[in-house]
C-alpha cells in the first residue's frame, strides 16, 4: 500500500513536469531568422528585421550578433549604426522571443554584414501602355540598374496563375527612376501586378518586399461628348454629356479645361460623373474633355463653342481698350479676316494684368485692322458678355476698289453690280459707295450718287439711247475715298416703230369693229323683230293667142313644208322666196294645163261654143288669180309666224 502511494506521487510529479513543459511549448512559437542589411551600399545604418506569428502585445525580443546582444526590443525590427557591429567578417545572428515566462529562439544565420543590401519595396509606381507592352517605372534605389521580378495576371480572372518575369531594370538618369517593359499583354484588359527588386552590385543582395498595383486598360479613344447650349442674359450655359468609358479602363475622373471662364482665365474642372455644366461668355470657347486613370489619359475630346454674334453688329462708339479696367472686367479682341474671326488671333486684356504687361498687350493692336470687340464681366461667379461691336485702333481709306464691277445696258438705263471690298482691305468702316457717271460729250456734266455701304447693286436710269458713259465706283470711309473701279458703257440704240405691227393693229381694230356691228344687229333683230308686209304680186295677162286654148279646171295636190327662215333675212328676201315658190307653181300648172288641153281637145269642140269658151276661160283666169293671191298672203303670214314650222296640205280649187 505504501509502495502504491509512492508510485502515485512520482507519477503525478512526472505528469506535472510534462504538462508544464508542454504548456511552455504551446505558449511560444519561434520567430523567423533575422535579416540584417543596409538599404543602400553607402548607408551607415543597418536594419535588422524578423517576424513572429502572434497577436500578443507583451512580447519582447533579444537580438544576438555572436556575443553582442540587444535586449528588450518591442518591435520586429531594429536599426543599428555600423560602429556597433562587426561588418567585415561572418557573424552568427539570431533572435529570442520572450512571451510571459516562455522563451523561443529563431534559427541562427551566418552573414557578412558589409555585403548584405536590401532595397526598399518599389515606391510611386507609374504604369503606362505602349501598344501591347506595359511600362512600369518607380523611384530608383541607387544610380545603377537593378534586378526586378514582376508577377501579373488579368484582373477579371483572379484565380488565374501568376505569370512571372525576371527583368533587368533600365535606369533613367534624368528622372532618377527604374523602368521595366513587360511585353505581349492585352492592353484592353486590366491586370494585377506585383513587383520587387534587388541590387545587382552587392555580393549578398536580398529581395525587397513586394509592391502591388492594379493596371487598368488603356484609354484608346477620346470621350464621346455631346453639347447643348443655352443663352441666358449674356452668359451661355454649356452642358456636356459623354458616354461611360470601358469598365476595364477604371476611369478615376474626367478633366474639363475651358479656354477661359471669369476674368478670361483658364478654368479646370474635375468630375467622376458623365455630365457636367460650365458657364462661358459669348466669345469663341474651346473645351477639352480628358478621361484619366492610373495608366494615363485618353486623347482629348475638343468641344468648340463658336462665338455668338449679335444680329446687328455696329462700330464701337466707346471702348475700354485704353482705359483702366476693373478686376472683374476683361476684354477680348478677335482679328477679323475674310473668313471671319480667328480664335487663335485674340488679344486679351484683364483687370488683373500687371500694368507693364497690359501696356505691352495694347501695343500688339494693329492699325487699319478690324477687330471684333468683346467686353466681359464676372457676375456671380459666371462670365457675362456686356458689349459686342467692331473696333479699329486706327482707320484709313480702302486699299482696293469694289471688285467685279459689271453692268447690263438697255437703251435708257444700266444695271450695275459689284462685290464688296474685303474687310481686310477696307481699313475702316465704310460709310457709303460713291457712284459717278459722265456722258462722253462736251456739254454733259458729272452726276454722282451716294449708295449705302450694304448695297452691291444699283439701277442707273435716265440715260440717252445710243450714248457712251464713263462710270466710276469707290468705297468711302470716315477718313476718305478709296480707289475707283471704272467702266465705260454704251446704251443700246432706240428701236423705230414696226410698220407691220401698225398694220396688224389696224386690221385687228377693223375686225373687232365689224364683229361688234354684226353682234349688235343680231341683238337688234332679237329684241325688235321686223314687221312683215303683205306681198302684192304683179298679174300679167297671157297674150291673146292663148285665149283660144281650151282650159279645164284642174285639181292640184301639193304637200307644202314650211320651215323657219334663217335669222337675219329681210322682208325683201322673204318676198323673193315667195315669188320663187309661186313661179314654180305657175310653171307646173302651165305644163299640166298643156297636157290636159291636148287630151280633151275633141270634147271641147263637141260641147262648147266659141262664146262660151271665152267666158269660161276668163272666169277660170280670174279664179286662179284670186286663189294665188290668197295663197301668197297665207304663205307670208305663215313664214313670219314667230319662227314656227308648219306642215300642211293645200288644195287649190
Amino acid at each position: 500500500m505504501e509502495i502504491f502511494k509512492n508510485w502515485s506521487s512520482l507519477h503525478g510529479y512526472v505528469m506535472f513536469v510534462f504538462l508544464t513543459s508542454l504548456s511552455k511549448g504551446f505558449a511560444c512559437e519561434a520567430p523567423s531568422s533575422p535579416q540584417c542589411f543596409r538599404r543602400k551600399p553607402d548607408d551607415t545604418v543597418y536594419t535588422c528585421e524578423w517576424s513572429l506569428n502572434t497577436t500578443r502585445s507583451d512580447v519582447t525580443f533579444n537580438l544576438y550578433f555572436d556575443e553582442t546582444k540587444f535586449v528588450n526590443i518591442k518591435g520586429t525590427f531594429l536599426e543599428i549604426v555600423e560602429e556597433q557591429l562587426i561588418q567585415f567578417r561572418a557573424v552568427n545572428i539570431w533572435v529570442e522571443a520572450h512571451i510571459g515566462n516562455s522563451v523561443c529562439k529563431s534559427p541562427k544565420t551566418s552573414v557578412v554584414l558589409i555585403h548584405a543590401v536590401k532595397y526598399e519595396a518599389p515606391q510611386n509606381i507609374l504604369v503606362s501602355w505602349l501598344k501591347s507592352n506595359l511600362s512600369l517605372s518607380w523611384i530608383a534605389a541607387e544610380k545603377y540598374p537593378a534586378l526586378a521580378e514582376v508577377w501579373f495576371h488579368r484582373d477579371e480572372h483572379p484565380t488565374e496563375k501568376w505569370d512571372k518575369r525576371l527583368i533587368n531594370t533600365t535606369y533613367k538618369d534624368n528622372k532618377d527612376k527604374y523602368q521595366v517593359i513587360v511585353g505581349n499583354l492585352q492592353k484592353n484588359s486590366a491586370y494585377q501586378v506585383k513587383i520587387r527588386q534587388q541590387s545587382t552590385r552587392a555580393k549578398d543582395p536580398l529581395w525587397s518586399n513586394w509592391s502591388q498595383v492594379t493596371v487598368p486598360a488603356e484609354l484608346e479613344h477620346e470621350p464621346n461628348v455631346t453639347m447643348t447650349t443655352t443663352s441666358i442674359n449674356g452668359t451661355r450655359q454649356v452642358t456636356l454629356t459623354w458616354m461611360p468609358m470601358p469598365l476595364a479602363a477604371a476611369v478615376k475622373n474626367v478633366t474639363l479645361n475651358s479656354s477661359h471662364g471669369c476674368h478670361c482665365m483658364t478654368r479646370t474642372h474635375h468630375t467622376n460623373k458623365t455630365i457636367h455644366t460650365v458657364y462661358v461668355s459669348y466669345s469663341a470657347i474651346n473645351i477639352s474633355v480628358i478621361a484619366k486613370n492610373d495608366v494615363g489619359e485618353s486623347p482629348p475630346a475638343i468641344v468648340q463653342v463658336p462665338a455668338e454674334y449679335a444680329s446687328d453688329l455696329k462700330p464701337c462708339n466707346k471702348t475700354l481698350v485704353n482705359k483702366k479696367l476693373k478686376r472683374t472686367t476683361c476684354l477680348e479682341l478677335y482679328e477679323l479676316q475674310d473668313a471671319g474671326p480667328e480664335p487663335k488671333q485674340v488679344i486679351t486684356l484683364t483687370g488683373r494684368m500687371h500694368p507693364e504687361k497690359k501696356n505691352q498687350t495694347r501695343k500688339n493692336l494693329k492699325d487699319y485692322i478690324r477687330y471684333l470687340y468683346f467686353e466681359h464681366r464676372c457676375h456671380r461667379g459666371k462670365p457675362q458678355t456686356v458689349k459686342m461691336c467692331f473696333f479699329y485702333q486706327k482707320e484709313g481709306v480702302p486699299l482696293k476698289e469694289p471688285q467685279e464691277f459689271t453692268s447690263y445696258e438697255t437703251d435708257s438705263s444700266a444695271d450695275l453690280s459689284w462685290k464688296a471690298i474685303p474687310p481686310v482691305d477696307q481699313r475702316g468702316f465704310l460709310t457709303h459707295y460713291n457712284l459717278c457717271r459722265v456722258k462722253i460729250s462736251p456739254d454733259e456734266q458729272k452726276e454722282c450718287y451716294k449708295i449705302p455701304a450694304s448695297e452691291t447693286k444699283y439701277h442707273l436710269g435716265n440715260l440717252t439711247a445710243g450714248s457712251k458713259y464713263n462710270i466710276t465706283l469707290a468705297g468711302v470711309t470716315r477718313v476718305g475715298e478709296g480707289p475707283k473701279a471704272s467702266k465705260c458703257i454704251q446704251t443700246k440704240p432706240g428701236k423705230p416703230m414696226n410698220v407691220w405691227l401698225s398694220f396688224g393693229l389696224l386690221f385687228v381694230f377693223f375686225l373687232f369693229s365689224t364683229m361688234c356691228t354684226i353682234v349688235l344687229k343680231k341683238i337688234k333683230v332679237k329684241i325688235f323683230p321686223p314687221v312683215p308686209k303683205p306681198v302684192i304680186t304683179d298679174f300679167i295677162q297671157h297674150p291673146s293667142k292663148s285665149q283660144g286654148i281650151l282650159e279645164k279646171k284642174e285639181e292640184v295636190h301639193h304637200e307644202l313644208t314650211l320651215q323657219q327662215l334663217p335669222e337675219g333675212k329681210s322682208v325683201s328676201e322673204e318676198a323673193d322666196d315667195a315669188t320663187v315658190v309661186r313661179g314654180e307653181w305657175n310653171d307646173e300648172t302651165d305644163e299640166d294645163e298643156e297636157h290636159e288641153g291636148s287630151d280633151s281637145e275633141g270634147h271641147s269642140d263637141e260641147c262648147l261654143s266659141p262664146g262660151s269658151t271665152d267666158e269660161a276661160q276668163r272666169s277660170s283666169k280670174e279664179g286662179e288669180v284670186a286663189d294665188l293671191e290668197q295663197v301668197d298672203s297665207e304663205l307670208a303670214m305663215l313664214i313670219y309666224k314667230n319662227g314656227l314650222v308648219f306642215d300642211m296640205k293645200m288644195d287649190l280649187p
